[in-house]
């Protein structure tokens, strides 16, 4: 199957899974999309990566269920979606910014797909460190369409909670600590959540159910604030923020488990397990150390900044490394360190977050 089929997919899926979409969109998406999806809800597993199905059989169940006009559209659809995708990547492009303008296609620009010069007119509204509200405002100014901001948020919000945009790694190829850095920057960037016993995958109903009974007093206690809060986005715990690092597959963009070298361990096991560590006054000024006390590790990310999936009710932040209750400071044993130090700038002062009540040391999961 196509990329675009896979993108169309998921934006189905999307909808399908969010009451309030359903109540908001409308053009394509509802015309289109959803009138071919319904059908075949066991595709809503590729919008969390938990699908094992092969996408060969998803392209055969998906035209399986389209009358010809229908699978007219959906060419159509796949044709342009692939286009929007090429153009965005040639005019430098990529990650969720490829997705925006697909979304946006997909929102209310169906009928304008078919006149010439379409897709280099969707592009062209796009620069630079854009607001949704000033793409927004391009696309409606170009095409003469009322498109509303909060429909095109609404609708990107799932997307940007899940994707992992490796763009700036400095080698995906390799485990590293400045791309660990860079890792744990996109997981505070994007309110990654906290929940005990996760690594980064994303918290679908199945997982959630299975870390309630696995760590009933550290999950189950929060159930209502994490299904309010972090239900539908990726998570993560202190130990977990690193793992799911180690664990990351940038070709697929899963999250697999205990794999490239790293087993399943918990903070204190890696402390007291590792050779290269030291008190926190003298830790060196390299970027993807870890930090560490008694039951809680987060990552160095350099000048005096620590990110950490702080708890349950906060979830990943960044924080200053002197206002911590570090202790030790470690070279993680499972990732390649590159020696590009950064010079310390001043931090600036910052209001100490409120932390939550402390978490007892992390059990290693069987």
């Amino acid at each position: 199957m196509s990329p675009g089929i896979v993108v169309v997919i998921k934006a189905a899926a999307t909808v399908l899974t969010d009451k309030k979409l359903l109540k908001i969109v409308g053009g394509i998406i509802l015309g289109v999309l959803i009138i071919i999806f319904i059908p075949i809800f066991t595709l809503l597993a590729l919008f969390d990566g938990t699908s094992n199905l092969p996408l060969s059989q998803v392209g055969s169940a998906v035209m399986g269920q389209l009358d010809d006009e229908q699978r007219a559209k959906l060419q159509h659809v796949n044709t342009t979606m692939i286009s929007i995708e090429n153009s965005m990547i040639s005019a430098g492009y990529t990650g969720t910014r490829i997705t925006e303008a697909q979304i946006l296609f997909n929102m209310a620009l169906y009928d304008q797909s078919f006149e010439p010069g379409f897709v280099d007119k969707l592009v062209g509204c796009f620069a630079p460190n854009q607001t949704d509200a000033q793409i927004v405002a391009a696309v409606n100014s170009a095409f003469g369409v009322n498109i509303s901001v909060t429909d095109f948020t609404n609708m990107m919000g799932s997307v940007r909670a899940v994707y992992i945009d490796n763009s700036d790694y400095l080698d995906s190829t390799t485990k590293n600590n400045l791309d660990l850095v860079q890792w744990a920057i996109y997981a505070k960037d994007k309110h990654w959540g906290y929940v005990w016993g996760t690594y980064g995958k994303v918290l679908d109903e199945a997982l959630f159910n299975a870390k309630i009974e696995q760590y009933p007093d550290n999950v189950g206690v929060y159930e209502d604030f994490i299904r309010e809060n972090w239900l539908g986005g990726r998570t993560a715990d202190c130990i977990g923020l690193i793992k799911g690092y180690c664990w990351y597959d940038p070709v697929t963009g899963k999250v697999d488990y205990a794999v490239n070298g790293m087993p399943d361990i918990g903070a204190d096991y890696m402390y007291h397990s590792v050779a290269e560590k030291g008190t926190i006054d003298t830790i060196p000024e390299i970027p993807g150390l870890a930090v560490w006390f008694p039951g809680h590790i987060g990552v160095y990310i350099g000048n005096g900044k620590v990110i950490e999936a702080k708890g349950t009710k906060i979830g990943v932040v960044e924080t200053d490394l002197s206002a911590g209750a570090w202790t030790h400071w470690i070279r993680i044993p499972y990732i390649n360190y590159i020696e590009e130090t950064t010079e310390p700038e001043e931090p600036e002062a910052t209001d100490p977050l409120e932390p939550e009540e402390s978490d007892p040391p992390e059990p290693i999961e069987p």
